[in-house]
């Protein structure tokens, strides 16, 4: 095993807590060529992964309204009855509304 220890840059407005992680060596090792891969150190590595699991699991949900549920269904047969229009430009589409 590797001891692994993490040290946040202060960011601001923003408290910092610093952490010490203790892994497999092989698993550091896997961790660090991601982060190595993608331009990050292992710290900012290990803060994105913990940012995006933290936020997938806190975004809100809310129930669709009857009325929504009816003209997505809607929505979704027109498109698999082919009776949408790919849009690619967004802006073009609009001025042509």
């Amino acid at each position: 095993m590797v001891p692994i220890r993490c040290y946040n840059s202060p960011m601001a407005n923003t408290q910092s807590t610093q952490i010490k992680v203790t892994l497999p060596s092989k698993l550091y090792l896997q961790v660090k060529a991601n982060a190595d891969k993608i331009g990050l150190s292992f710290a900012s590595y290990l803060r994105h992964l913990a940012i995006n699991d933290t936020w997938e699991k806190n975004l809100p949900t809310f129930k669709m309204t009857p009325k929504q549920e009816k003209v997505s269904e809607q929505a979704e047969k027109d498109y698999y009855a082919g009776k949408t229009i790919p849009i690619t430009n967004v802006d073009e589409f609009i001025d042509n509304l």
